[in-house]
């Protein structure tokens, strides 16, 4: 069966060009987002049933680590004073940064693993 899902994150290199926005303003933080240009390797990578496991491994764990991380940044901020508003924009701004990294190192993890023939498989 012929998954058609890596382009979906291929696309996610696009996110790259807000970059560009870094460049452009004096918002240097959005130089950050040149780090997804890498994506742009899944347009060329031939989609296996490992690609798809890995990935969906590490959207889940990036997930559910976003949200918890969500959650506690809100509550801390909150904690320190911070009006209900400001806490919750921090909390996602806190979980969003926290799912991107998750999922990076999890899918450099598990490429670095893919690249030197390793598997699931305890031989």
């Amino acid at each position: 069966m012929k998954s058609r899902n890596h382009s979906w994150y291929g696309m996610m290199g696009f996110l790259s060009l807000l970059g560009f926005l870094g460049v452009f303003t004096q918002e240097r933080a959005f130089l950050a987002f040149f780090a997804f240009a890498v994506d742009f390797e899944y347009f060329f990578l031939k989609s296996d049933e490992m690609l798809e496991q890995y990935m969906n491994r590490t959207a889940s764990a990036a997930f559910y680590c976003g949200m918890t991380v969500v959650a506690v940044a809100a509550l801390v901020s909150f904690a320190f004073g911070t009006d209900a508003s400001r806490a919750l924009l921090t909390g996602f701004a806190c979980g969003w940064a926290a799912s991107v990294l998750v999922h990076a190192v999890m899918t450099a993890y598990y490429g670095f693993r893919e690249r030197q023939g390793l598997t699931d498989d305890p031989e």
